[in-house]
């Protein structure tokens, strides 16, 4: 894997977030302003208070996307807020339509309140930019919720079969190293065409993809005693997790997920949410088959205890 990555930079295709928008690439600048914005929004969300916690129940992790946007950017003003909508984005058509309805969006009236992520549209110079700012926004925003859910969700389930009577564990932290190493939602991480790692082993060829898996290497015996059981307790005094060996749960050297300070406090207050509020998880089976997508996330339904 450390061969791999260090073979070539990764390529702006293979950037979930900053892949090139509206027939450009996404230069630093703006990547680093909107990952700042996508900070401040996180950080004064998180000290608001949560919305109604009936939001948690359904099918997760969609309800906890969903809640989370809710929470976060349902404040911005319309069509802006249209962008983090779900049943938006699920639709090509309708996504278009959104667009270019915020391309022409005249910007917050006076008084107006808005996210620091929808200033950047508001205030983005000429079409292109805007169109920019415009899929910053929504990978930004789909991005953070998408992979806070899954790994609040994945938390939940794996806390369901070892959770004391009494509710919330001690360290829900520890919870979430652990569940980042047992189940991390970024599981796989590809890369196009193997030109520059064909080198390395003879049966990489050129045209080839290459996946790596985070997920085995969490699991390795060689590193990790009993490493199919959900402790967090291994990592009680660990001053910081991501310097332990054959751990990377938010990406390798040189990719690494921009927002990662931002993903583990969001996922302990949606987590303490849904403990607090007496979340019950709908018994979920115990094998499950795993789609090859780039996020890990288990499925299962809840609703609010009574």
């Amino acid at each position: 894997m450390a061969e791999i990555v260090a073979a070539r930079p990764l390529l702006a295709a293979e950037r979930s977030v900053y892949k090139p928008a509206a027939g450009a690439d996404i230069q630093h600048e703006s990547a680093t302003r909107t990952i700042r914005a996508l900070g401040q929004d996180v950080m004064a969300g998180i000290r608001t208070p949560p919305p109604p916690a009936r939001g948690l129940s359904g099918t997760w992790p969609y309800a906890g996307t969903s809640y989370l946007r809710q929470w976060l950017f349902s404040a911005d003003p319309l069509p802006v807020s249209l962008l983090s909508k779900r049943g938006v984005t699920r639709s090509d058509a309708i996504s278009r339509m959104v667009d270019r309805a915020v391309t022409v969006w005249p910007g917050s009236a006076a008084g107006e309140k808005s996210t620091t992520l929808a200033g950047q549209i508001r205030d983005a110079s000429g079409t292109r930019n805007r169109r920019q700012a415009i899929a910053l926004y929504r990978r930004a925003t789909a991005t953070l919720c998408d992979g806070v859910a899954a790994l609040a969700g994945n938390a939940l389930w794996l806390m369901k079969s070892t959770r004391k009577p009494e509710g919330a564990p001690a360290d829900v932290t520890a919870v979430l190293w652990e569940t980042l190493r047992l189940l991390p939602p970024a599981w796989m991480l590809f890369r196009r065409g193997g030109g520059a790692f064909a080198g390395l082993h003879p049966e990489i060829g050129a045209q080839d993809r290459v996946a790596l898996f985070p997920l085995l290497m969490h699991r390795h015996p060689d590193y990790w005693s009993d490493p199919l059981e959900f402790r967090p307790e291994r990592w009680a005094g660990v001053a910081d997790p991501e310097n332990t060996p054959a751990f990377m749960p938010f990406g390798f050297d040189g990719a690494r997920c921009w927002a990662k300070h931002l993903i583990v406090p969001l996922a302990e207050r949606l987590v303490k949410v849904a403990l607090d509020s007496r979340l019950v998880i709908s018994s979920p089976p115990q094998e499950a088959h795993i789609p090859l997508r780039s996020l890990l996330s288990v499925r299962f339904d809840a609703a609010i205890g009574v």
